[in-house]
């Protein structure tokens, strides 16, 4: 990674911390979140990666509407005005938040978080 990259990194870092905060407060079943990127083809790579405790949960979670405090498009929005203030430009990133959980990565993957990010999310 270069360090222009490692530095653009620690600032998407920053912003999705911020989420993962907001997230866990106000989100039932919201555990953690992540992100991947393939920084050849930034931003148009970027993937965050939501993590529930249940598949239901996720279902549920998109089920909601935009009354909410915190939604699908209202997420995507925040993420997108705070990655736009550190000059990452999001308006093609259709794909940019992907949901999962922790029974699917148990079920798919035994567990196994790394393995499940690199075939699902990651950037051969």
């Amino acid at each position: 990674m270069r360090k222009s990259d490692k530095k653009i990194d620690n600032q998407i870092r920053a912003i999705l911390t911020e989420l993962c905060e907001v997230y866990f407060e106000d989100v039932p079943g919201f555990k953690w979140l992540t992100h991947v990127v393939n920084y050849a083809s930034f931003p148009n790579s970027l993937r965050v990666i939501c993590v529930f405790e249940s598949k239901q949960q996720v279902a549920h979670f998109l089920s909601l509407d935009n009354q909410v405090k915190v939604n699908p498009l209202s997420a995507l929005s925040v993420l997108n005005k705070q990655l736009n203030a550190i000059g990452i430009n999001t308006k093609k990133l259709d794909n940019l938040i992907q949901y999962d959980s922790e029974d699917c990565c148990l079920h798919d993957n035994h567990g196994h978080w790394a393995e499940r990010i690199k075939a699902r999310y990651s950037f051969s």
